[in-house]
């Protein structure tokens, strides 16, 4: 399928003569793409409860922003699901606020409490900073859910791209601990392997959709702390490369959504196969028209505002 022309148009006015990520210092990157994203991506004009609150972190405090749709309070619904989101951005940029739309968004689509986690960032917290606070995150949700209004049975572990791949990690570490165990994980165009790995996707969608192959590279080196090869990132821990964990078995159910325009769409694939084959009870969809990113752009991008329906039903069915 060709590329949606509404992300085409997008494309060439976020891409077209502007540097990628990998030729910017990390500083510069970091304020171009939230300059960028509180510039463009539209908020819902629905009012959506908002709380920035600080909990306890491995390494210190930790941020996290809880959403909590008006009708919770007084309404007489009962406890809410739970949504614990990790952004996207490669493990070295995007923050709380570049995500705040498509988490107003699941909120209000799903009916749940949405709580979005400000894990720290490569390159100054390097691998496994980012999952283990965000598996201490999930803890603290499960913990203090009926606080939050929510249920603690009816808990979803999300994220996109670089979030996918934590939410994917999560759930594996939870699962090899002992739980609490999740209601369901969705994971948005999540990386699931390392650069290296060879997946066609890499060359086919290299450049000129938006995250290209060198950047992902330029993210992996951040986030691992240099360059590896592939005989080396064959040694890599699951919580950084989820498709190489040796069992998948036992893990919550998934909703796997990738683009057909991305790098990490094969990789993305191949995680949802392998869970299927492990008894994993799975759904997936490709988004052929879209790009890596595409997820973010509600109101703008009419795949994007079908892929969040298609979320928020699944959250909704995997939480009754």
């Amino acid at each position: 399928m060709a590329l949606d022309p509404q992300v085409r148009a997008l494309l060439d006015q976020l891409v077209v003569g502007r540097p990628t990520l990998n030729l910017l210092p990390v500083d510069v990157g970091r304020r171009a793409y939230a300059e960028s994203s509180a510039k463009l991506i539209p908020k819902p004009t629905e009012p959506v409860g908002v709380e920035d609150r600080s909990i306890d972190g491995p390494a210190g405090p930790l941020r996290v922003r809880v959403y909590t749709p008006v009708a919770q309070a007084g309404s007489g619904e009962g406890a809410r699901p739970l949504v614990v989101f990790f952004h996207g951005g490669g493990w070295v940029v995007c923050d709380l606020d570049t995500h705040d739309a498509v988490c107003r968004r699941l909120c209000l689509g799903s009916g749940a409490v949405v709580v979005s986690v400000d894990y720290r960032l490569a390159p100054e917290h390097r691998f496994p900073a980012a999952p283990d606070d965000c598996a201490a995150a999930t803890r603290w949700a499960f913990a203090n859910a009926a606080a939050l209004g929510a249920d603690p049975k009816r808990v979803v572990i999300a994220g996109d791209s670089a979030g996918g791949n934590l939410a994917a990690a999560v759930a594996l570490r939870l699962r090899d601990e002992g739980g609490p165990r999740a209601a369901g994980q969705l994971l948005v165009y999540p990386v699931t392997d390392h650069h290296t790995a060879g997946f066609a996707s890499y060359v086919e969608n290299a450049e000129g959709y938006g995250l290209t192959r060198d950047t992902m590279a330029w993210f992996w080196d951040h986030y691992l702390g240099g360059p590896m090869d592939a005989a080396a990132a064959a040694a890599l821990s699951p919580q950084a490369v989820p498709l190489r964990a040796a069992d998948l078995r036992g893990l919550p159910p998934a909703l796997v959504l990738t683009a057909g325009y991305d790098v990490l769409r094969d990789e993305g694939e191949a995680y949802a196969t392998r869970l299927r084959e492990a008894g994993v009870a799975v759904e997936s969809e490709r988004f052929d028209g879209m790009h890596h990113g595409f997820f973010n752009w509600g109101g703008v991008l009419d795949g994007a505002d079908r892929a969040i329906a298609r979320t928020c039903r699944w959250i909704g069915e995997r939480t009754r």
